[in-house]
C-alpha cells in the first residue's frame, strides 16, 4: 500500500491510497474487452499506474476511480493511521487470496501468460534425512560428569594404593586390582557414548524424488533401487515353519515397489517341511498381500495382526473392511491348520510311496526268480522322503541315508513366485475371494535356497549360508541392497525399507555400508526380569556409536550395500592419525573417475579387483558386481551429491528368469564354489567366529565405510527373545564366546587401520575385552563374604576419606545414569535390570566364555556347555510359562555359589560381631553393605531358580548344605574359636590384680 500526501486547492492535505491492484479494486479492468487493456498483468498495471500518476491529469482520473469505490471508503479512513487490515479488505472488496501455491485465481486475465500454479509448486532440493543432535542442556552436563568421575576415580585409586590395610594386605590387594580393572572397563564403555545423536527421515521427499513424474521419468515409475531380503533358518523343530511363514508374509507385503523387492529364504537344514510350508505361504500371500494393501494393514504379519490387543476397526473407513477381515481370518486359520498338518501329510505320503516302491521291488524279484520270492530276499529300497509330485526330495530325508542328510545333500533352488510384471496388475471382484478392484495384486519374487552340503567341507554355519544366498541373489535379482532377517523377525513397519533407503539415497549415502535397525522384541514378561529388551544397548550404546562411525552390525534387521559386502573400499574415506586420531586426511578412491566428464560409470578402479581369484569362476556373478554398484548410487540431482547416477536410470523392467540363469544360481551355491576364493575372508560374511555379525561390520568400518542407526517412530522389525533363564544365559554365552574369539584373532581392534575413528576403535576394543571383566567381577563378589568371615575390610575402617570418595563416586554415577536415561529415552527400571543382568551374566556365561576361549587358544580344546536336566512347566495356559521353567545347567554353579556364600557370611559375620568382646561394627556394616549390593543384583537369578510358585529346587538345598558344612569346617580349621576363652582369662587376671 502506498500513501501520498499532496496539497489540495483548499490548502489541506490530500491522502491518496495506492492499493495493490486486483480485479476488484480496478473497475476499468473488470471487463477484458474494456478500454483495450484486457491483457494487462498485475505487474504491468502497477507500472502503468505509476506512469499515469506522474503524468498529472491521467493520474487524477485513475486515483478518483479507486477512491470512488464504495468498498474502499473504510480502508481510506484506516490508511490515515497506516494500519491496513488485509482480512477485512478481502471481505469488503470480495477479493481473492492472491497468488501462491495454496490457491490459484481462475481469472487468468490479470496475470502473466504462461504462468500457472505448477510454477509455484516447484520445490527446492531437499535432503532425505536430518541429523538431530542431543540438546546441549543434557549432553554438556553428561560429558562434564564423565570427566569429573574420571578425575575422582583417579584420586580414589591413588588414595587406595597409598593407604593399604596392613591387617589384611591380601584382601586389600585383591580389591585394588579389581577396582582398577573396573575403572578401565568403565572407560571403555563410556568413552564411545560422548557424542550420541538422533536421526529422522523424510519419506515425502523420497516419494517426490523417486516416485513422481519428471522429465527423465514421464510415466512416474519408481526409480528406487532394488532390495533383496534374506531370511535364514536351519531346523524346523527349533524354528517352527509357521513362524518363518509369517515372517515371509510380512516381507511379501512390504510397502515398496513390488518389482524392486525379492525375498530369499535359506534353509540350511534342507527340510521338506520348511519347503512345503513356504509353498503354502506363497499361496496364502496371493490374498493376504492385496488385503493388506487395500486396507493399509499394520503389521503385515498375520499372526501378529490378528493377536493385536486393540480395536481392529480403528481408522478403517472402507465399508467392506469387517467383511474382508472376517474372510481373511478364516483363510489364515485354514492356512495354519494346513501348515501344522504338514508333518503328518509328508509322513503318510512318504510311507505310501515307499510301500509302492517296495511292492515293485518284490514284484521284480519274483519275475526274475520264476514267479516266487527268493528265500534270501532283502529289500534295498531306501526309506525316502517324497514330494507332492511323486519325486524324491533332494534334501534331507527323515531316515539317515547317504546324500540325504543335514550335512550331505544336493543344492536346492526353487523360484516359488515368479518375477512380477513391470506394470501393476489390478484385481477384480471375485465372489469366492475378496473384492480387489483397483488393488495391485502382484507379489514380489520369492525363492527357496538350500545350499549344497557334502562331507569333508567346512560349511561355516550361518555365515556360509548367507554367502551362498548373496551369490544366488546376485544371479537372479542383483538388488544393490540386501536386508537380512532372522526367521522370527518380521516387518512391524511396512515402510521400513523406505526409511532405510532415505539414508542410502541421501547426499553422502554412497559411503554408507549398512543401515542397522534396533531390535525390538515381543513376548517379554512385563518386568523384563533378564533384560531381554536390551534397551540400554540398542537405545544407548548404538545411538552413541551413530555419532562416531556408525553402529555395529548385530546379526538381524540390517540393510547392506551389496558392493560394500563384496569387500570393496568406499569411494571416499578419512584416515585418522596423530594423538587420538585428531589429524584427518581425506582420501578419494574414485579420483580418476571424479576428473572424468562422465560420473555415471560404475566403479572399477579398486586395487583388489581380481575377480576370478576373489569371487569364484562365475562370469555372470562377476558381471553383476559393477551393475550392483552403479544401481546403488544416490540420485545425482544436486551438485553436493557425489558419485551419483542420473534420474531415471532404474526404470527398465527386470528380464524374466530363464533356465540358464537358474542353473547358474544353483552352481554358485555348490559346496566347492568357495575353494581358492576370498569368500568368508574378505568377501561377504566373515568366517571364523561365532559372532560373525560383529566381525563383518568391523571389517567394513576398518575399510573406511560408515554405518547408520535408523530408529523409526513405529518399530521397523519385531522378533522374539528367550525369556527362560537358561536359554538367556546360553544366548549370552554364545555372544561372549564370539567376543573372546575376536580378542584372540586378527579382528582385534588393536590391529585396526587408520580409517577407524579413535572412539570407534575403543568401542570395538570393548567388544573383545568385556568378557574378561567377569574374572574380576566374580572375585569382587566374593570379597564381602571374605570380609565377613575374616572380620577384616578392604580398608582400615570406614573413615571420612573413604566414605567421601564412595559418596562422590556414587553420586556421579547416579547423575550420569540419569542423564544417559534422559538422552537415550530408556526407562530407569530398564537401566536397573540391565545392571542386574550384567552381574548375573558376568558371573556365569562370561566367565565360562573366557575359560572356553583360553582352552581353545592354549590347548586347542573346545568345550560345549549343554543342558544337563530339565523340569517341565505347569500345564495351565500361561503366556509367560517359559519364564518359570527351571532347566539346570552348569552356568548356574558360580552365581548360585556367590549367593549362598554371601548369605552364610552375613549370618556368621553378624553372630561373630555380636558375641565378640570388642565388636567392630564399622567393618561389619561395610562388609554387609557390599554383600547386600551383590545380593540385590542377584535377585532376578534367585527368583528364576525358584520357579513360578517360589518352589526352591532340591539342588539348591543340597548345594547350600555342602557349602555351609565346607565353610564351617574351613573356618574352624583356620581360625579356632579360642578368642573368647583367652579374653575371659585376661579379664579374670585383670580383676585379680585390682583386688
Amino acid at each position: 500500500m502506498k500513501v501520498s500526501s499532496n496539497s489540495s486547492k483548499k490548502g489541506g492535505p490530500n491522502y491518496t491510497v495506492m492499493m495493490p491492484p486486483t480485479p476488484d479494486n480496478q473497475p476499468e479492468t473488470s471487463d477484458s474487452k474494456h478500454d483495450g487493456v484486457g491483457g494487462t498483468t498485475r505487474f504491468a498495471a502497477e507500472s502503468q499506474q505509476e506512469g499515469m500518476d506522474g503524468g498529472g491529469g491521467g493520474g487524477g482520473a485513475k486515483t478518483s476511480s479507486v477512491l470512488s469505490s464504495v468498498n474502499n471508503k473504510s480502508m481510506l479512513l484506516r490508511s490515515q493511521t497506516q494500519d491496513f487490515d488485509h482480512t477485512r479488505w478481502l471481505f469488503e472488496s470480495k477479493g481473492t487470496y492472491g497468488i501462491g501455491n495454496a490457491f490459484w485465481q481462475e481469472d487468468q486475465n490479470s496475470f502473466e501468460e504462461g504462468v500457472s500454479m505448477a510454477d509455484f509448486l516447484d520445490k527446492p532440493w531437499k535432503p532425505l534425512t536430518r541429523k538431530i543432535r542431543i540438546p546441549g542442556s543434557i549432553l554438556s552436563p553428561y560429558r562434564l560428569l564423565v570427566v569429573i568421575r574420571m578425575i575422582i576415580l583417579a584420586f580414589f585409586l591413588t588414595w587406595r594404593i597409598r593407604n593399604p590395610n596392613h591387617e589384611a594386605m591380601w584382601l586389600w590387594g585383591i580389591s585394588i586390582v579389581c577396582e582398577i580393572w573396573f575403572a578401565f572397563s568403565w572407560l571403555l564403555d563410556v568413552l564411545p557414548k560422548m557424542n550420541p545423536i538422533n536421526r529422522s527421515t523424510d519419506l515425502a521427499a523420497l516419494h517426490d524424488k523417486f516416485d513422481q513424474p519428471t522429465d527423465n521419468n514421464p510415466t512416474g515409475r519408481s526409480d528406487l533401487p532394488g532390495v533383496d531380503v534374506f531370511v535364514s533358518t536351519a531346523d524346523p523343530e527349533k524354528e517352527p515353519p509357521l513362524v518363518t511363514a509369517n515372517t515371509i508374509l510380512s516381507i511379501l507385503g512390504v510397502n515398496y515397489p513390488i518389482e524392486k523387492v525379492s525375498c530369499y529364504i535359506s534353509d540350511d537344514g534342507g527340510a521338506i517341511l520348511t519347503f512345503e510350508a513356504m509353498a503354502e505361504a506363497v499361496k496364502f500371500a496371493e490374498v493376504w498381500v492385496p488385503f493388506c494393501r487395500k486396507h493399509n494393514i499394520e503389521p503385515r504379519n498375520p499372526d501378529a495382526y490378528f493377536n493385536l490387543k486393540k480395536d481392529p476397526t480403528k481408522n478403517k473407513k472402507r465399508h467392506d473392511f469387517v467383511k474382508d477381515r472376517r474372510w481373511i481370518k478364516r483363510e489364515y486359520d485354514e492356512f495354519k491348520v494346513r501348515v501344522n498338518g504338514l508333518p503328518e501329510v509328508i509322513s503318510k505320503r512318504s510311507k505310501s510311496h515307499n510301500f509302492k516302491e517296495e511292492r515293485k521291488a518284490k514284484q521284480l524279484a519274483k519275475e526274475k526268480n520264476g514267479g516266487t520270492l527268493p528265500a534270501d530276499y532283502t529289500s534295498d529300497v531306501p526309506k525316502a522322503t517324497w514330494m507332492a509330485d511323486g519325486t524324491h526330495w533332494p534334501g534331507t530325508w527323515h531316515g539317515p541315508v547317504p546324500d540325504h542328510t543335514k550335512g550331505d545333500h544336493a543344492g536346492i533352488l526353487q523360484i516359488m513366485s515368479k518375477v512380477p510384471e513391470h506394470d501393476p496388475v489390478m484385481g477384480y471382484a471375485d465372489e469366492k475371494k475378496l473384492d480387489f478392484t483397483g488393488i495391485d495384486i502382484r507379489i514380489p519374487m520369492f525363492a527357496y535356497v538350500s545350499r549344497e552340503k557334502r562331507p569333508g567341507y567346512d560349511h561355516n554355519k550361518k555365515a556360509g549360508a548367507m554367502n551362498a544366498m548373496v551369490r544366488a541373489s546376485a544371479i537372479l535379482s542383483n538388488g544393490p541392497f540386501i536386508l537380512n532377517l532372522d526367521c522370527d523377525h518380521y516387518f512391524y513397519n511396512s515402510l521400513a525399507l523406505k526409511e532405510g533407503m532415505c539414508f542410502m539415497m541421501d547426499r553422502g549415502g554412497d559411503r554408507v555400508c549398512y543401515i542397522q535397525f534396533p531390535q525390538r522384541f515381543e513376548g517379554i514378561d512385563p518386568s523384563d526380569r533378564y533384560a531381554n529388551h536390551n534397551t540400554v544397548f540398542f537405545d544407548g550404546n548404538m545411538r552413541a556409536l551413530d555419532g562416531l562411525q556408525g553402529p555395529m552390525y548385530v546379526g538381524t534387521g540390517c540393510m547392506f550395500r551389496r558392493y560394500a559386502l563384496y569387500g570393496f573400499e568406499p569411494p571416499r574415506f578419512i584416515e585418522h592419525t596423530g594423538v587420538f586420531g585428531r589429524v584427518k586426511t581425506k582420501v578419494n578412491c574414485n579420483a580418476p573417475h571424479a576428473k572424468s566428464d562422465d560420473d555415471t560409470q560404475p566403479l572399477s578402479s579398486d586395487s583388489e579387483m581380481g575377480y576370478p581369484q576373489k569371487f569364484g569362476s562365475s562370469v555372470m556373478f562377476q558381471d553383476s558386481i559393477t551393475v550392483a554398484e552403479y544401481n546403488g548410487r544416490p540420485l545425482a540431482d544436486h551438485k553436493s551429491v557425489k558419485n551419483g547416477r542420473p534420474p531415471g536410470a532404474l526404470l527398465a523392467p527386470r528380464p524374466p528368469l530363464d533356465a540358464p540363469t537358474v542353473a547358474e544360481a544353483i552352481a554358485v551355491i555348490s559346496c566347492w564354489y568357495e575353494d581358492k576364493t576370498e569368500w568368508g575372508d574378505r568377501v561377504g560374511w566373515i568366517y571364523g567366529s561365532v559372532t560373525e555379525d560383529v566381525v563383518t561390520g568391523y571389517r567394513m568400518h576398518n575399510r573406511g565405510w560408515r554405518s547408520i542407526y535408523c530408529i523409526t517412530k513405529r518399530d521397523a522389525f519385531r522378533g522374539t527373545a528367550p525369556i527362560n533363564l537358561t536359554d538367556r544365559l546360553h544366548q549370552v554365552l554364545r555372544w561372549a564366546t564370539g567376543s573372546v574369539e575376536i580378542f584372540f584373532s586378527r579382528n582385534n581392534a588393536f590391529f585396526a587401520s587408520r580409517r577407524l575413528k579413535f572412539l570407534q576403535r575403543i568401542s570395538y576394543l570393548n567388544v573383545g575385552i568385556y568378557p574378561f571383566t567377569s574374572v574380576f567381577l566374580v572375585v569382587y563378589c566374593f570379597i564381602p563374604a571374605l570380609s565377613l568371615f575374616s572380620g577384616q575390610f578392604i580398608v582400615d575402617g570406614l573413615n571420612v576419606a573413604f566414605l567421601t570418595y564412595l559418596l562422590l563416586i556414587t553420586v556421579c554415577l547416579t547423575l550420569i545414569s540419569l542423564l544417559e536415561v534422559k538422552w537415550s529415552g530408556i526407562a530407569l527400571e530398564e537401566w536397573w535390570r540391565n545392571e542386574q543382568f550384567w552381574v548375573i551374566g558376568g558371573t556365569s556365561a562370561h566367565l565360562v566364555a573366557v575359560i572356553q576361549g583360553l582352552l581353545k587358544v592354549i590347548a586347542g580344546i573346545e568345550i560345549s556347555f549343554t543342558l544337563t536336566s530339565k523340569s517341565a512347566a505347569d500345564e495351565d495356559a500361561d503366556e509367560f510359562a517359559d519364564l518359570h521353567i527351571v532347566k539346570w545347567t552348569s552356568l548356574f554353579i558360580m552365581p548360585l555359589t556367590i549367593i549362598i556364600i554371601n548369605l552364610i557370611a552375613l549370618v556368621m559375620g553378624f553372630l561373630r560381631t555380636v558375641f565378640s568382646v570388642i565388636p567392630q561394627w564399622n567393618k561389619l556394616l561395610g562388609s554387609m553393605f557390599f554383600s547386600f549390593w551383590v545380593l540385590s543384583h542377584m535377585y532376578p537369578f534367585a527368583k528364576g531358580l525358584m520357579g513360578k510358585r517360589g518352589r526352591v529346587p532340591t539342588i539348591i538345598y543340597v548345594w547350600s548344605g555342602i557349602l555351609s558344612i565346607t565353610i564351617a569346617l574351613l573356618w574352624i580349621t583356620i581360625d579356632p574359636p579360642t578368642d573368647t576363652i583367652e579374653a575371659g582369662r585376661s579379664v579374670t587376671h585383670y580383676n585379680t590384680k585390682l583386688h
